[in-house]
């Protein structure tokens, strides 16, 4: 029997949901900065701002930034842990690596890149200082495994930062709405020829674990001290867990 899964509001098998996440991040991989600049009007800059400042990199540690796309995160945790460190920037789609890849090298940094799935990553056991994801939590089909992966690789001491869109404030409920599933497909048509990409990008959101929810799950993975930032209101929210 095929296991079934969430494609944003599509209930799917999750092998299709695999291939569908996939063709979305092919399609957006060229236009992604430009778009999460129009989608958050800059804002995603100051949230990644925030957690490269929670992540606390220091010069020598090894760092594993996953789902990383075009290597926001991994550009400034390269240039923190210095060449002393060891920085990965991985992905599950070629495309989003490729372009990560290139804009890490056009800053004259060359440091590891791996195309890999997190549910199944290919490093040994209490290996990294930090593990973060951004905004890739969500399109994983079994976060669970995902999130015990992540420990895994995590040295005892370390820190994973899970930075996501998570459950806006409730009186901006509607408004949100309103953006998210009219303005949202809109600029995914006129900026990159793709609506149905960004209105998926939009049902994620939707279908994502709440603040308390995820908080929960990264507990049940094996993490301690857990806690949450809401930031711009709930529109994201950093979450913070340590490796005993």
């Amino acid at each position: 029997m095929t296991n079934s899964t969430h494609f944003g509001y599509q209930t799917v098998a999750e092998e299709e949901k695999v291939h569908k996440v996939a063709e979305v991040f092919h399609s957006v991989a060229a236009k992604y900065d430009v778009m999460n600049d129009f989608m958050s009007a800059g804002l995603h800059r100051v949230w990644k701002a925030f957690t490269i400042a929670e992540a606390g990199i220091r010069p020598g540690f090894k760092v594993l930034d996953i789902a990383g796309g075009t290597g926001d995160l991994a550009k400034a945790f390269a240039k923190q842990a210095g060449p002393g460190g060891e920085v990965w920037l991985t992905d599950i789609n070629e495309s989003m690596l490729r372009v990560g890849r290139d804009r890490l090298l056009n800053k004259g940094l060359i440091t590891p890149t791996s195309l890999c799935d997190a549910e199944k990553l290919p490093f040994p056991d209490n290996y990294f200082d930090r593990v973060s994801v951004a905004f890739g939590l969500r399109n994983m089909t079994h976060k669970d495994v995902a999130l015990a992966e992540m420990r895994r690789v995590l040295k005892p001491g370390g820190k994973l930062l899970v930075l996501e869109f998570s459950k806006v404030w409730e009186p901006l409920k509607k408004p949100y709405d309103l953006y998210s599933f009219s303005v949202l497909p809109w600029l995914g048509k006129r900026v990159a020829d793709d609506a149905d990409s960004y209105r998926y990008l939009a049902e994620s959101i939707r279908m994502h674990p709440d603040q308390e929810t995820l908080k929960a799950m990264m507990q049940e993975a094996g993490l301690e001290r857990v806690r949450y930032f809401n930031l711009t209101a709930g529109v994201a929210a950093l979450h913070t867990g340590i490796k005993l």
